[in-house]
């Protein structure tokens, strides 16, 4: 349900992430409330068990009064998207019960601003890919020969790993600087300790949204039918320990320490007006990754930093569309032995970096290794995060006068414990 001259009978401000065309999902808590499902619309939490025990939502009261969506999402996109279009139907109509009797509605809409969003899903697993070619770029031309940036397999399959679930924390959380064994380019021997080069990964996320047994595999084509929809994603980076210990099987104590989602699952029903095209392809992927129509996203990504009682800097403005492999195409690779997926099981992009410096997303290529320092407006620099910085990712699509957001995705690093 994509009309762009849908209109909302509640007041929307045109720079809110969650206009009439979004209703996303999440998970919310309050003095008065464990945990219930909701969607937002503006400044508000829209209570979805609220909804349904006023007999306004066609779903079950009970699958909406739990502690994470997976039990929602498992409903199937049949029955979620139905209910996505009867909250638009019911903050469109203005003869709507929720309009017009107000014990509903005081007891369907809280602002935002005055309940606490928990983890959307039980992740049960989480892979994280390596799918932006501007950022593989960068790295291998720092770590790599400059005309050789790119290894052999990376223009033929979407690289990834299998990553940590239980350190993935909703956005608002604070985490402790991880520590582990570094070797100091002036050593012969590694050392230990708080890590020095801790660093941001400016990402995204898609959301399972249909289980497969053993041995069945996820086509291009029907990819969309299993993702549920997308959440912002910081996935924290140790650069020390990462450069010590990733040869011959990559990332481990480096990356399992923290990584923030955002609250907000943004369903790929609102997200399909703003598909665009990506980069080219070559040389020719083979049949099982090739995919037909325009299958990237156009959503502005922007990154800051504020320091501890000081205000926010814009570090970084990107783009979603500059990824090289789609989701699409990550699902298929995944699933193309026969691993099977379950619904809440998180996908990360990998680091999203554009073309230009600005839109490289992490301090390891702002700040090229750490030879380029970032000067804030406090006048102080960064060369990658210090103790109690904050980052704060935003994300919106924009398109004919509709806007969807992704709300934030929001972490602060404390000193090691």
């Amino acid at each position: 349900m994509s009309n762009k001259n849908l209109t909302s009978w509640l007041e929307v401000a045109p720079a809110s992430d969650f206009s009439i065309h979004n209703i996303p999902f999440g998970i919310y808590s309050d003095q008065g409330v464990n945990h219930h499902a909701c969607s937002a619309i503006g400044d508000y939490v829209i209570d979805l068990y609220e909804l349904a025990k006023h007999q306004l939502l066609s779903c079950d009261a009970s699958v909406l009064e739990q502690l994470y969506l997976n039990d929602f999402i498992s409903l199937g996109k049949t029955k979620t998207s139905a209910l996505r279009v009867q909250l638009i139907t019911l903050l469109t109509d203005p003869n709507s019960r929720l309009k017009n009797e107000e014990a509903i509605f005081n007891a369907v809409f809280k602002k935002q601003s005055a309940v606490k969003m928990l983890m959307p899903v039980r992740v049960g697993d989480y892979t994280d890919f390596y799918s932006s070619m501007d950022h593989a770029t960068n790295v291998g031309t720092m770590f790599r020969d400059p005309a050789n940036a790119l290894l052999p397999n990376w223009k033929h399959l979407p690289v990834g790993y299998h990553g940590r679930s239980s350190s993935i924390c909703v956005s608002g959380h604070s985490f402790f600087r991880p520590k582990g064994q570094q070797k100091p380019a002036d050593s012969e021997t590694p050392v230990f300790g708080p890590t020095k080069l801790l660093d941001i990964e400016l990402e995204t996320a898609f959301v399972i949204g249909k289980s497969t047994s053993l041995g069945d595999n996820v086509t291009t084509a029907l990819a969309d039918e299993y993702i549920f929809g997308m959440v912002l994603f910081n996935d924290w980076s140790a650069r020390d320990i990462q450069t010590w210990e990733y040869v011959p099987l990559g990332p481990f104590l480096s990356k399992n320490f923290a990584s923030t989602v955002s609250p907000w699952i943004v369903t790929l029903e609102a997200l399909e007006p703003f598909r665009t095209k990506g980069y080219k392809q070559e040389p020719k992927v083979l049949p099982y990754l090739q995919y037909v129509g325009d299958r990237n996203l156009d959503i502005q990504l922007d990154v800051f930093i504020k320091p501890k009682g000081g205000e926010e800097n814009k570090i970084i403005t990107s783009n979603y569309k500059y990824m090289y492999w789609t989701m699409e195409q990550q699902l298929a690779h995944h699933t193309v032995n026969g691993c099977n997926i379950n619904v809440g099981d998180l996908m990360a992009s990998g680091t999203i970096s554009g073309p230009q410096p600005h839109e490289y997303g992490s301090f390891l290529e702002l700040t090229w290794r750490g030879t380029k320092p970032l000067k804030l407006n406090d006048g102080s620099e960064r060369k990658f995060v210090n103790d109690f910085d904050t980052i704060i990712i935003r994300g919106h699509c924009e398109k004919d006068g509709m806007r969807v957001g992704f709300g934030e995705c929001v972490a602060t690093a404390l000193p090691a414990k």
